[in-house]
C-alpha cells in the first residue's frame, strides 16, 4: 500500500476506553500508513516494549541512511527501533520471544512473519488492513479498489495466520469512495482509521468482549502490486475506467500520457459525455484539457504534472505547454 512517503498529521487523542487494561505490545509496521496507529496506541497508554521496522535505506544527494517512517515516529518517542532483515533465523526469533508481549500490532509491516512469531505473544499477532475482507486482500488494497470501481472500503482489524490477509476478523469500519476519492485522500483516512480501530480491537481483546470470526468464504479478491505499465494511459479505455485509474494512482505513481515524448501525469480527472465522434486519445476544446476516450465519451482533465515540474491545474499547465485541439495522444502498443 506505499504511496509516496510524507508526515500525516497525527489523529487526535483517542478517548479513554472505560475499562481500557493497558497491554504489553510490540508494534510492527514501516510507512507513514502505519504512523497514526503508533501514535494512537502510544496515546492510549499502552506499553510499547519496541518497534519492529524495515532497516534505514539511503535517500537524498548525500544518500545518507534515514529510518522509516515509523522508525522516526518510534525515536520520537524514546522507544527502541529493531530493523532485522528477516525474522526466520533462531537469533531474530530468539529476540522476540524474550519480550514476552501481550499481543504485536502490525501495520504494513513488510517481512513476512514465521508461525514462531505468530505464536510468541501471548494474545498472537493482530493486523490493520487498509480493505474489509476478504475482499482486496494484498499489496495494494487502496489503489485496487477505486480502479474498480468499488463504492466503498474501510479498515480490518484480522487476527494473523499463515496465510495472505487470510485471518479471523476482529473489528471492521466501511468507509464510502466516490468520484473525487484518489489513492492519496484515501490511505489518509484510512491511517487514521486504523489506528481508532486498533486501540478500540484491543481494549476489546483485553477485556473479552471481541470474538474472533472466520472471514467470508465468498467474496475473495486480490489486490496485486500495481505494475509500471499499469500506469500509462490507453486512450482506447472507457472514461470511466480511465477517471478512475487516474484516481487510484494519485498521487504515486500517477496516471500519465505521452506528450509528443515527454511522460505527463494526470492527477486529477473526471469522465463527461462525449459525442463519440472523436478517435480514443484526440484533444477535443480550446478551454481547459478533454481527451476523447474508446467509448465515445471524454476524460476532463484538472491537474496535471510534467516530470520535475510541479503539479498544476489544467488551464495553467495549458498556458506554458499548449495542446491544440484536434491532436491526437498515443495509446499503448498492443500485441
Amino acid at each position: 500500500m506505499h504511496l509516496a512517503s510524507r508526515k500525516l498529521p497525527k489523529p487526535p487523542a483517542p478517548e479513554p476506553a472505560s475499562r481500557m487494561t493497558p497491554l504489553r505490545l510490540v508494534f510492527m509496521g514501516t510507512p507513514d500508513f502505519a504512523v497514526p496507529s503508533l501514535e494512537a496506541l502510544h496515546d492510549a497508554g499502552h506499553k510499547i516494549l519496541c518497534v519492529y521496522s524495515q532497516p534505514p535505506r539511503r535517500a537524498g544527494r548525500g544518500q545518507k541512511a534515514r529510518p522509516t517512517p515509523v522508525g522516526a515516529a518510534a525515536e520520537d518517542h524514546g522507544i527502541d527501533v529493531r530493523t532485522p532483515v528477516t525474522l526466520r533465523d533462531d537469533t531474530s526469533v530468539a529476540a522476540f520471544q524474550a519480550l514476552r508481549a501481550d499481543i504485536a500490532v502490525v501495520v504494513a509491516y513488510g517481512l513476512i512473519l514465521p508461525p514462531e512469531i505468530l505464536a510468541a505473544p501471548r494474545l498472537g499477532c493482530i493486523n490493520a488492513h487498509a480493505s474489509i475482507l476478504p475482499r482486496w486482500r494484498g499489496a495494494a488494497p487502496i489503489q485496487r479498489a477505486i480502479m474498480a470501481g468499488d463504492r466503498e472500503t474501510g479498515v480490518t482489524i484480522m487476527q494473523m495466520d499463515e496465510g495472505l490477509d487470510t485471518g479471523d476478523t476482529l473489528l471492521a469500519q466501511h468507509v464510502a469512495i466516490d468520484d473525487t476519492t484518489t489513492a492519496g485522500t484515501l490511505h489518509d483516512e484510512l491511517a487514521a482509521l486504523s489506528g481508532d480501530l486498533l486501540v478500540k480491537t484491543l481494549a476489546g481483546l483485553a477485556d473479552g468482549d471481541i470474538a474472533p470470526r472466520p472471514q467470508p468464504a465468498e467474496g475473495m479478491t486480490y489486490a496485486a502490486k500495481i505494475l509500471k505499465a499499469e500506469a500509462r494511459i490507453d486512450w482506447r479505455t472507457a472514461a470511466v475506467d480511465i477517471a478512475r485509474q487516474v484516481n487510484g494512482l494519485a498521487p504515486y505513481p500517477g496516471a500519465w500520457f505521452d506528450l509528443n515524448g515527454e511522460r505527463v501525469r494526470i492527477l486529477r480527472a473526471h469522465h463527461s459525455c462525449g459525442t463519440g465522434q472523436d478517435a480514443p486519445g484526440t484533444v477535443c476544446t480550446s478551454e481547459g484539457l478533454t481527451i476523447a476516450c474508446g467509448d465515445g465519451n471524454r476524460l476532463r482533465v484538472t491537474m496535471l504534472q510534467r516530470a520535475g515540474k510541479s503539479a498544476l491545474d489544467a488551464d495553467t499547465f495549458l498556458r506554458g505547454r499548449p495542446i491544440a485541439p484536434g491532436t491526437v495522444l498515443s495509446c499503448p502498443a498492443t500485441d
